[in-house]
């Protein structure tokens, strides 16, 4: 089932009809004669009659919304047209909003592709952009966005580690864009059916679960450190080899590889110490023999 334009007029030139009808029963009231006023009395109820029938047939359509209408059950069409409208009285009408919405979803317990329990929670923006199927598709168009937009998060968040070790492989943590675009098209597979279009979703809160999450902050520092001194040690061998090849190139002094040894040994430990280093002050040879 599809959306399609239901059957509406402009509300103001009926209005105009029904005063100018209205105006007619009065004055065929007002001129009814006393000996024979049947009529007249007859004419001026049918015309108020009418009336009354038509004033039912009128309705407010508010910017982005929109009213489904139905005759005895069968669904009949849509006005989105905003304003006052006008359109069969027997026709039962559904306000239905068309605005962008958007909701946070509760924090969910999950186990990530890993199997370490995190908690994960997903901002979604949407809106509905086929009334027919909103209405009729689907028992609470909004309830079915909610438990299906939480169902998607669950499903997306069970694909993904929460952190990857591998460069070349995505994390719910470090690659935000290609996740947010994977749990939008997740969510978006799922409403289809109930006339939805999910406009944005993006991941508002993801943590380790409590159970594990000093063990986790422990292995991130742990990784830290070890990333750290790695850098140093590899800044600390450049300076030593740039020292040795200057040393060497300006004959400031010429040393054997024992003493050269002996230097690399030195700068690493002043280096890539953790603590800064008391000097001492050689003043004889630099060999003791």
């Amino acid at each position: 089932m599809n959306e399609r334009n239901g059957f509406s007029f402009a509300g103001i030139p009926v209005i105009a009809f029904c005063v100018a009808l209205a105006g007619i029963g009065i004055v065929m009231l007002l001129s009814a004669d006393s000996t024979a006023p049947g009529a007249h009395v007859i004419g001026a109820a049918a015309s108020m009659f009418i009336e009354v029938f038509m004033l039912k047939g009128f309705f407010q359509v508010a910017p982005n919304e929109g009213q489904v209408l139905q005759l005895f059950g069968k669904y009949v069409g849509t006005v989105r047209e905003a304003g006052l409208r006008w359109t069969n009285p027997f026709y039962s009408k559904q306000r239905l909003s068309l605005r962008v919405r958007n909701f946070e979803s509760s924090k969910l317990k999950v186990n990530d592709s890993d199997g370490n329990p995190i908690e994960i929670a997903a901002v979604v923006v949407w809106q509905v952009v086929d009334t027919a199927e909103a209405v009729f598709c689907v028992d609470d168009y909004e309830n079915y966005v909610h438990i299906q937009s939480e169902s998607a998060l669950r499903q997306m968040a069970q694909s993904y580690p929460y952190d990857s070790h591998d460069d070349g492989k995505p994390s719910l943590r470090s690659h935000g864009d290609e996740i947010n675009t994977h749990l939008r098209d997740e969510i978006q597979t799922r409403l289809g059916k109930a006339g939805v279009q999910v406009t944005e979703a993006r991941i508002s809160h993801l943590a380790y679960a409590q159970e594990i999450a000093q063990a986790m902050l422990q292995r991130q520092q742990a990784g830290a450190i070890i990333a750290a001194r790695t850098k140093i040690v590899e800044g600390a061998v450049s300076m030593v080899e740039m020292a040795l090849e200057q040393l060497s190139q300006r004959g400031v002094v010429n040393l054997d590889e024992e003493r050269k040894a002996s230097m690399v040994s030195n700068l690493l430990v002043v280096l890539c110490g953790e603590r800064g280093t008391q000097p001492v002050v050689n003043t004889g040879t630099l060999y003791s023999g």
